[in-house]
């Protein structure tokens, strides 16, 4: 607060200096009209010559000083100039209409600087601000017009006024520089006390600015027809009748030590002073308007300064110039969108870092999860379904018995404050997708690791290890909610629990170098450790099932499948109270590398899945090998298994797909996604067809209409960003290493490969006829292609140099003419494009272009995206609709958000839309703004969200419980 004080009086003291400035200058003005008046009385009157000489002997006027055309006719007129003109006009005896017809009937005239037809100085003192600009010179003094009718200059005299008119003409274009540098309001009080001082007569009486002579300029009042009458008194009208009789003369050097003449002077030095301030100062403009027009407080983090708007972000206040059309900022009233969105696909699965997270529900839907949303695909309708219940990651899956309810746990993860959020289970109903329980609130560390139901006693527990440093087991009772019993289980890591199918007081953990055995009785638990004897202890037991017979099978890191079973007291070695153990009862060898999952059919055969060989194998229930298949390498090793109907099988696979197939048929895709952090998305400007790029080298090309990958192709180096070219057949990708490539959507293939710079490439832009690229680099430059060929050509047009940083984001204008774009210090800059990529200076004369798209984050139109007290980097990305209704911003919470557009006011109001489970990088409409595609960081999810207005869609409630989560920012 006190810096914004300090701010304003510095202000204020500056807008002072720019007024005193300005009325000296006038001052000077008059003062300089006195030589060519004297020169005009002595061509009338050459008797006066002597009496004038004696009189401005020491006025300080020498012929070389400069002189000025402009007449401050519009303002208050100098006495002694007043009395001087009053002298020749009675010597000539001709009245005030007839005497002066140039300064009374004078056609307009206009300012060079600004470019605008001059009034007269308004008389209404009662007027908030008076203009600067009115108050200039707007009339120039010709000494011909002011003769008398008859007379004229001689030859001498008109000689020696043409070349004054040349001095002066110079000194006009010095004045009309340093009034172009001042076109703001002045304060009314600062105006009235100069004029009240510049009005004071030699008596020291005082006139009001409305009884000043004015000159008639566009309808303004004629002047008083006693104009000369007043003009024959005061002691100039002496001279002309041969009286020596002293004058008081304002700059006369006899009266130099007079106080007020030492004032003066020391006024005009810093006069003087504060005009060069002002061609200094092109800034002057904006503080002046903050002085008179702040809207905010001096805390404010935004601040209005007439026609610009400031926000601040880390601290570095950025400049919004506001456009013409808007004519009150103030009275703008930002309104949530009528539009608001609704999931309506998941594209993705979690599968390179989660196990036993793919199930098949009674109702024919597999169930899985990505990011935050448990996904309900039906493999034969090809639909969706989704449970948006959790706050964070889901990290762990499991059905029960009934095949109806379904349990998911979540990890803990932080909130857009950096808080903690606790991590919980839900139990919930995959018919109506209500949540029936919710468990453990508060009570897991960091997340769900597993989760397992019971099954002899028809689902009553629920078994929970979260993500803590001792693994903590425990027991909840599933009806009630509340927890049955809780203990330490180890310090290394645990990958699965399971109850015992036959017995709900035994449960089974395996993870890293472990596998437990667990026995619940009387509310507590103990355990057994497995025992490998003369067997290899692998460094991990990743999987195990139950067979029928009750023993138990694990698959280990060394690819062997062990078959675990009791043995009674070693009573030999370990004496009388010797308790039973469990003890590896046979080795079976199954894979090359980690067995990553096991699957029991119906009828006692086994599935394994294989990590290395990628391959499955179908065991008989005596573990002899029946048949085999290998998983194609594009989609991983095998990471789960699920039973369809004894024959056919659903597989999730390390590379984030599911498979569907059998041994006999093979498989193929049902669902795909990216395996690393997503940043590259473009929608196609006529099709239902987006492509995605990422860190993984994929470039996949996705259709929005049939929810499928239509086709994928591996780069070598990894892409960020991409965009289509505008007629639809190629698209561009930018890669990592200041490499980008084009590619044909038809044939699939590379058609040209382009480096710029060595920095990773962060946005691709064709303008909207398609005749440019704008590559924007970490490099600091923006490098503009010709393209020719429909997409196919590309030659260097230019280089935009003038970022301090790296480009984050630009948009084309309309027109084709310009680019926007920002940099990662948060910068708004313009080019000019046409005119070979030269940087706009004045950014004020961006204000009213018209965009062709708007991805910036940076700019008036979407200021009010940014939340109080943001730091540059939580919102990642943003997108206009097409219909130029809506934008859609991608923030660093994991949220989606949808505003109207334009929304320049902080705090717009808008609907949140939860789902992603990390940073979202990327937003884009589609190309009929049917729907809006998201895109997560590290969470690799693709999220289609389908765009509806208010009251459309069915089951609205049902949906806005269940499915997805709408709620306006505060």
């Amino acid at each position: 607060m006190m810096e914004g004080r300090l701010q304003s009086q510095e202000d204020e003291i500056t807008l002072l200096k720019s007024s005193l400035a300005d009325a000296l200058r006038r001052l000077r003005l008059h003062d300089q009209l006195i030589p060519l008046l004297k020169q005009q009385i002595i061509a009338v009157n050459p008797a006066a010559s002597r009496v004038l000489n004696q009189v401005y002997c020491s006025d300080g006027f020498s012929s070389s000083r400069k002189l000025s055309s402009s007449s401050a006719l519009d303002s208050p007129r100098h006495p002694a100039t007043s009395q001087v003109l009053n002298s020749t006009e009675g010597e000539n005896g001709s009245n005030g209409d007839s005497t002066f017809p140039a300064l009374v009937h004078k056609t307009p005239t206009y300012d060079r600087a600004t470019q605008t037809d001059l009034t007269p100085l308004v008389q209404d003192q009662e007027l908030d601000r008076v203009p600067l600009a009115l108050t200039r010179p707007v009339q120039s003094l010709s000494l011909e017009d002011a003769l008398p009718e008859g007379m004229s200059l001689t030859e001498e005299a008109r000689a020696k006024f043409h070349h004054v008119q040349g001095l002066e003409l110079e000194e006009q274009e010095k004045d009309l520089s340093w009034a172009s540098s001042v076109e703001e309001a002045i304060h009314p009080t600062a105006i009235r006390n100069l004029q009240r001082d510049d009005l004071q007569d030699p008596n020291g009486s005082t006139e009001s600015l409305s009884s000043a002579p004015q000159t008639q300029i566009l309808g303004s009042p004629a002047p008083p027809k006693d104009l000369s009458a007043s003009l024959r008194s005061g002691p100039l009208s002496t001279i002309l009748k041969g009286e020596k009789k002293p004058l008081a003369r304002r700059n006369s050097e006899k009266l130099v030590k007079d106080p007020q003449e030492k004032t003066k002077k020391l006024l005009e030095k810093k006069a003087a002073s504060s005009a060069n301030l002002l061609n200094r100062s092109p800034s002057l403009e904006s503080r002046t308007k903050d002085l008179i027009a702040r809207a905010g407080s001096p805390g404010s983090r935004r601040g209005t300064q007439g026609q610009s708007i400031k926000m601040f972000i880390r601290g570095r206040p950025i400049t919004m110039y506001v456009p013409s059309n808007i004519q009150n900022y103030e009275d703008l009233r930002m309104e949530p969108p009528v539009e608001k969105l609704e999931l309506d696909w998941v594209y993705g699965y979690r599968g390179r870092d989660c196990r036993a997270n793919l199930y098949l529900l009674s109702s024919g839907e597999a169930v899985y999860f990505i990011a935050c949303v448990v996904v309900l695909y039906h493999i034969n309708n090809r639909t969706q379904r989704h449970y948006r219940k959790h706050t964070d990651c889901v990290r762990c899956l499991t059905i029960h018995p009934d095949k109806v309810r379904v349990a998911s746990g979540q990890t803990a993860g932080v909130d857009k404050d950096g808080k903690p959020l606790q991590p919980y289970v839900h139990i919930w109903d995959s018919s109506t997708l209500i949540t029936l329980q919710q468990i453990g609130l508060g009570t897991f560390e960091r997340g769900v690791g597993s989760v397992a139901f019971s099954f002899a006693d028809a689902g009553a527990f629920l078994c929970v290890i979260d993500d803590s440093n001792e693994h903590m087991l425990s027991v909840w009772d599933c009806a009630k909610g509340t927890k049955h019993t809780e203990v330490k289980s180890t310090n290394e890591a645990v990958f699965a629990v399971e109850f015992n199918p036959s017995d709900s007081t035994n449960i089974i953990t395996c993870g890293k170098s472990h596998i437990y055995f667990w026995t619940l009785s009387a509310g507590s638990l103990t355990k057994k450790q497995g025992i490998f004897g003369k067997y290899k202890k692998p460094k991990f037991i990743q999987c195990f099932v139950f067979s029928l017979t009750g023993d138990v099978l694990t698959g280990d890191s060394e690819g062997n499948i062990l078959t675990w079973g009791k043995s009674p007291g070693d009573v030999k070695t370990l004496g009388k109270g010797a308790k039973e153990t469990f003890q590896i009862m046979r080795q079976t060898r199954a894979h090359d590398g980690s067995v990553f999952t096991l699957c029991m059919l119906q009828g006692g055969a086994l599935l394994s899945g294989g990590g290395k060989d990628r391959k499955i194998i179908r065991w008989s229930a005596d573990l002899a090998p029946e048949r085999e298949c290998e998983i194609p390498e594009k989609f991983g090793a095998v990471r789960c298994i699920t039973d369809v109907n004894g024959e056919e099988v659903l597989v999730g696979t390390t590379r984030n797909a599911i498979l569907r197939g059998t041994f006999s048929d093979g498989f193929v895709a049902i669902v795909q996604g990216h395996v690393d952090e997503m940043w590259g998305l473009a929608t196609h400007p006529s099709q239902d067809v987006f492509l995605t790029c990422g860190h993984d080298r994929q470039v996949c090309v996705w259709n929005t209409e049939e929810h499928k990958l239509d086709w994928c192709t591996t780069l070598e180096e990894y892409g960020l960003c991409a965009d289509f070219c505008p007629n639809g057949a190629v698209v561009s990708v930018g890669l990592s290493t200041g490499r980008w490539l084009v590619l044909d959507l038809q044939t699939k293939e590379v058609i040209s490969d382009y480096t710029d710079g060595n920095e990773q490439l962060s946005v691709m832009r064709y303008s909207p006829d398609g005749s440019f690229l704008a590559v924007g680099s970490h490099d600091n430059f923006i490098y503009v292609y010709n393209v020719t060929e429909s997409g196919r050509r590309y030659s260097r047009y230019g280089k935009c140099n003038g970022h301090s940083s790296f480009i984050t984001h630009l948009d084309w204008s309309k027109d084709g003419k310009y680019i926007m774009s920002n940099s990662g210090d948060y910068e708004i800059l313009y080019w000019d494009v046409a005119g070979g990529c030269k940087l706009l200076r004045n950014r004020y004369e961006s204000k009213d272009r018209e965009w062709a798209s708007y991805t910036c984050v940076l700019g008036f139109h979407v200021m009010g995206v940014w939340l109080e007290g943001s730091d540059g980097t939580d919102i990642n990305a943003l997108c206009r609709s097409h219909s130029e209704r809506l934008v859609a911003v991608a923030d660093d919470f994991c949220k989606v958000h949808l505003f109207q557009y334009p929304c320049p006011k902080p705090k717009a109001p808008n609907h949140s839309y939860e789902g992603h489970g990390s940073h979202v990088t990327n937003v884009r409409f589609t190309h009929c703004d049917s729907h809006l595609l998201s895109m997560g960081g590290k969470d690799t999810c693709i999220l289609q969200w389908e765009v509806k207005r208010a009251g459309t869609g069915d089951g609205g409630d049902r949906l806005h419980s269940a499915s997805f989560t709408s709620s306006p920012e505060p």
